[in-house]
Parts: structure tokens; sequence; C-alpha cells
């Protein structure tokens, strides 16, 4: 399933709120208009691919754009929240599977969708819990935190977590997978997805 037209970043609290995790977040999303600088991004992104351009911050406060995508034939693109459980169970399996196929040209990357105050600013105590839980998981992969270029794909995210694979230039390859999933399940999926693009 490729993304629709993109929606507007206040969506991205109605997702939160139909978490398929159940409960809620303890910081709300953003909900701005969206700038002429955002607009012209958007149009960049429906144009060329749902991450060919970006920039973000990652959780450990380096900045990051597309080109973290560029040396990998396939970037799997976890979307979790703090508050969900199946988010955080799936998590070491995950961490696992970055590793053991890294030699194939995967990566894994996630975006955490709730770290953010009601005006958009990063909430420091959620973002302090959602590197707890990575470290705690065993987690060695890049996480995103969102970020303007970024809204446009969380605003459309209606359940967590939510998975889709792009390819080195941000393209999206394979289907979105929504709810999560076991190691064995995802390691399926990452080889049928890896064939297409290699």
């Amino acid at each position: 399933m490729k993304f629709p037209r993109l929606l507007l970043p206040s969506a991205l609290l109605l997702a939160c709120t139909l978490s398929a995790c159940g409960g809620g977040t303890t910081a709300a999303s953003p909900s701005p208009s969206p700038s002429p600088s955002a607009a012209a991004e958007d149009t960049a992104q429906e144009q060329s691919g749902v991450l060919s351009v970006f920039t973000a911050t990652e959780l450990n406060d380096q900045a990051v754009d597309q080109s973290i995508l560029a040396d990998y034939d396939l970037t799997m693109i976890n979307v979790w929240g703090t508050f969900c459980p199946p988010c955080k169970e799936e998590m070491p399996a995950l961490a696992e599977l970055h590793t053991e196929y890294a030699d194939q040209g995967f990566q894994i990357v996630g975006i955490v969708s709730d770290v953010l105050n009601q005006d958009g600013t990063l909430n420091p105590e959620q973002v302090e819990e959602a590197r707890t839980i990575a470290e705690g998981s065993g987690v060695t992969y890049t996480n995103l935190l969102p970020s303007e270029s970024l809204y446009p794909i969380l605003g459309q995210i209606y359940a967590l977590p939510s998975t889709f694979f792009v390819d080195s230039e941000g393209n999206q390859v394979g289907k979105f997978y929504m709810g999560a999933k076991t190691k064995d399940q995802w390691a399926a999926v990452i080889e049928e997805t890896l064939e297409e693009v290699q």
C-alpha cells in the first residue's frame, strides 16, 4: 500500500488516540498548520518518495537526513510509541534482526511517535523514556524523533507499531504493516522485501 495524499500533522493526535496498543500518550501531538516550507517539502516527498527528503534528530541528539538510507538496499521503518506494549515487546527481536541482516544491505530505523508536547516541542521526559526503552531492549539502530518533515508520515499512522520499508532513495517498497510480529515473521517479510530491491 502506498501512502495516500499526505495528511495534516494534526492527524497524529487521532493516530495515537486510536492506537492498537490501547492507552493514550502522556504527551500530546502537535497540530501546527503546515508552513510554506513544509508544503514544499511535502510536495518533494510526494513526487520522489516517502522518505526521499527529510531532516530529523535521533535519540542520541545527532542530526540526520535522508543520507542515512543511501548505503542500504532496504530500510525497515518502525513507528512506535513509549506507551505501546506491543511496540516494546517486539523491539529486542528487531534489534537482533538489524544485526543479523546488516551484511545483506538491510537496516532498521525507528521513529518515536509520542515525544512531543502540545506546542510541537520535544518533551525531555518522554525522550528520556524512549532512550531508556531502546537501550533496555538492546536497540543499536537509529531512532528518529518527530520533526516537521516527518509529520506527513506520522499523520497517516493509525495504529502502533506501524512498519513500512524504503529503498536507498527513500521510495516505499512492499507493503505497509500494522501491529507487532515475531522475529520469525519479520525475518520472512524482510527476506521477501529484500528480493524486491536486490
